[in-house]
C-alpha cells in the first residue's frame, strides 16, 4: 500500500487530477515518470482531442435538446475525453460557480454555462470570473436581470464576495450593497430558438447584454476603495484580492489533496497563484509537485465522488474507446449504445448524489464523507450491475449491455478474474478480502470464465469491490 514506484505516483495523479485511467492510459501517461505525466496533463492543447459528437446530435425528433441529453453529453465528454484534466477542472468549476438548471431550465443556457468553465478551466483565474459572471445561466441564476440602477438586487454581488472570491466574513454588508450597484445594468438577451433552413436549432441560447440606462455609474466605496467602479472593475479588485487567493488556493487543495490543509501550505499556494498571475494552470502545478501531494497523508483520503464511480470505472473498462470505435465504423447501433450508455450513468449518479447541473444550492455539494450514505452506498454497489448490464428485469435502472468480451480479453480461471478487475478497477484491498472474491467469482461462473458469463461473473465480484470501504477512497 502507498507509494512504491513512480507509477504508483502517476496512478494517484490520474485519481485526483484526472478521471483514474485505463490500464492502457497509464503506460501512456507513466512513460516518462511523474514531471512527464503532470506535463501532459497541463498542456491539453498538445494532445488531440476525441471525436466528441457535437451536442446537436443529441436533439429528440422535435427537434430540440433536452436537459438530459445536456447532462448526459457531458458525462460522454467525460467519459470519451483525451484532456482530462479540462474535464475536472469544468466539474471543479462548476460546483464553485454553482448554477442550476432547477431554476434556469434552459438547455442552451446550461450547455453554453459549462461550456464557458471549461473554455476558462486552466486560464486565467479573473478571466474565467468575469466570463462565468457575464454568463446568461449564472444572471439569470442569481436575478442580475433585475438589477437596476435605484432598485439594486444585491444577490449577484454577496455571491461573487462569499463563494467565488473571498469567502465568508471578508467583507461587509455595505460592501455588498455598494458592488451590488456596480453591476446594475448587466443583464442578457433570449435568442430565439428556430431552426434555420436546413433544420439545425441554433443552440446558442442567449447572449449577455449590458444596459447601459440601467447602470448605476455615481460613487461606490468597496473594500476601503472609492470610485465610480464598474462590474468588471470590480471583479479586477477581487480576484486581485490576497484573500481570494487564499480562498481558491484552501479550495483547490482539498479538491484534490486532503481536507483541513495546513496554513503554510496554503500561503504557499496562493502564493503560487499570485506569482503567476492568476493564472489556474501554473497553480495546479504547484499543487502537484507540492511534496504534500504524494505523502501517505494524501494517499487514498480524497472520498470518492459519484463521477469518481461511474465515469471513472467507465474508463478503466475502456467503454470511451469502445463508443469511439462503434462511432467510427457507423455502426447503426452507435447512438442507442451511447444513449442507453450515458443515461444509465447519468442516472446512477443522480442517485449517488450527484445530479449534474442540478447542484442542491448557490454553495453546491458537500463533498468528502457526505457523499457517503446507507441510500448511496446501496447505489455504488448496484453500478455494478448497471456497469455490466445485470439489472433485474423489471425495474427502471438504466444499464450499460456492452458484452465484456468486446471490452477485454477475458482470463478463463476465477481466481485470475478477480485479478484482472481489481487491476482494471485500480483497487486497493487487503489481501484478506481477496478469498471473498474469488469465491464469488467461482461460484458464480460455475467452471470457468466465458465471454458469454463474464458479465455475471464481473457484476458479482464487483458488487463486493465496489462496496468495499477501502474503494470509497481516491
Amino acid at each position: 500500500m502507498g507509494f512504491q514506484t513512480d507509477r504508483d505516483k502517476v496512478a494517484h495523479l490520474l485519481r485526483r487530477f484526472g478521471f483514474g485511467a485505463s490500464e492502457a492510459e497509464l503506460d501512456f501517461y507513466a512513460k516518462d515518470g511523474v514531471k512527464g505525466a503532470i506535463d501532459i496533463l497541463l498542456n491539453p492543447d498538445k494532445i488531440d482531442e476525441a471525436p466528441i459528437p457535437p451536442i446537436t446530435d443529441f436533439k429528440n425528433n422535435n427537434n430540440t435538446v433536452q436537459m438530459p441529453a445536456v447532462q448526459g453529453h457531458w458525462v460522454l465528454r467525460m467519459v470519451m475525453t483525451r484532456r482530462p484534466l479540462v474535464e475536472k477542472m469544468t466539474l471543479f468549476w462548476h460546483d464553485h460557480f454553482a448554477t442550476s438548471a432547477a431554476k434556469v431550465n434552459q438547455p442552451p443556457n446550461m450547455y453554453h454555462h459549462v461550456d464557458t468553465l471549461r473554455q476558462g478551466a486552466l486560464g486565467n483565474f479573473l478571466e474565467l470570473l468575469t466570463n462565468a459572471s457575464k454568463d446568461p445561466a449564472m444572471l439569470f441564476w442569481l436575478d442580475n436581470q433585475e438589477n437596476v440602477r435605484g432598485k439594486p438586487n444585491e444577490n449577484f454581488a454577496r455571491e461573487v464576495m462569499e463563494l467565488f472570491t473571498l469567502g465568508i466574513g471578508h467583507y461587509t454588508e455595505k460592501d455588498v450593497q455598494e458592488a451590488a450597484r456596480a453591476f446594475t445594468g448587466w443583464t442578457f438577451r433570449r435568442r430565439p430558438r428556430r431552426p434555420d433552413a436546413e433544420g439545425e436549432i441554433d443552440f446558442r441560447g442567449a447572449d449577455y447584454v449590458f444596459n447601459r440606462r440601467n447602470f448605476d455609474d455615481t460613487e461606490k466605496t468597496i473594500l476601503g476603495k472609492t470610485g465610480s467602479f464598474t462590474g468588471e472593475q470590480v471583479l479586477e479588485m477581487l480576484a486581485s484580492h490576497p484573500q481570494t487567493a487564499r480562498h481558491l488556493a484552501k479550495k483547490l487543495w482539498e479538491f484534490f489533496v486532503y481536507p483541513n490543509p495546513e496554513p503554510a501550505v496554503v500561503e504557499r499556494i496562493a502564493t503560487a497563484f499570485v506569482r503567476n498571475g492568476m493564472m489556474i494552470g501554473p497553480t495546479l502545478r504547484a499543487i502537484m509537485e507540492s511534496p504534500e501531494f504524494f505523502s501517505p497523508k494524501a494517499y487514498r483520503k480524497v472520498v470518492k465522488t459519484p463521477i469518481d464511480i461511474t465515469v471513472v470505472t467507465m474508463r478503466q473498462l475502456g467503454v470511451g474507446g469502445f463508443i469511439e470505435a462503434t462511432l467510427e465504423r457507423q455502426e447503426a447501433r452507435a447512438v442507442q449504445i451511447m444513449r442507453v450508455t450515458l443515461g444509465a450513468a447519468q442516472q446512477a449518479s443522480k442517485a449517488m448524489g450527484m445530479d449534474l447541473m442540478f447542484p442542491p444550492d448557490v454553495a453546491g455539494w458537500e463533498w468528502g464523507p457526505a457523499w457517503i450514505t446507507s441510500a448511496t452506498m446501496v447505489e455504488r454497489i448496484a453500478w455494478s450491475d448497471r456497469l455490466f448490464g445485470q439489472v433485474q428485469a423489471g425495474t427502471r435502472r438504466a444499464q450499460i449491455n456492452i458484452p465484456l468480451g468486446q471490452l477485454m480479453t477475458v482470463e478463463a480461471s476465477p481466481s485470475a478474474f478477480v485479478g484482472q478487475l481489481l487491476s482494471i478497477f485500480d483497487a486497493d484491498l487487503p489481501a484478506a478480502k481477496r478469498a471473498t472474491l474469488d469465491k464469488a467469482a467461482t461460484e458464480a461462473a460455475e467452471g470457468s470464465i466465458t465471454p458469454r458469463n463474464a458479465n455475471v461473473v464481473a457484476s458479482r465480484v464487483c458488487r463486493l469491490i465496489f462496496g468495499a470501504p477501502e474503494f470509497q477512497f481516491a
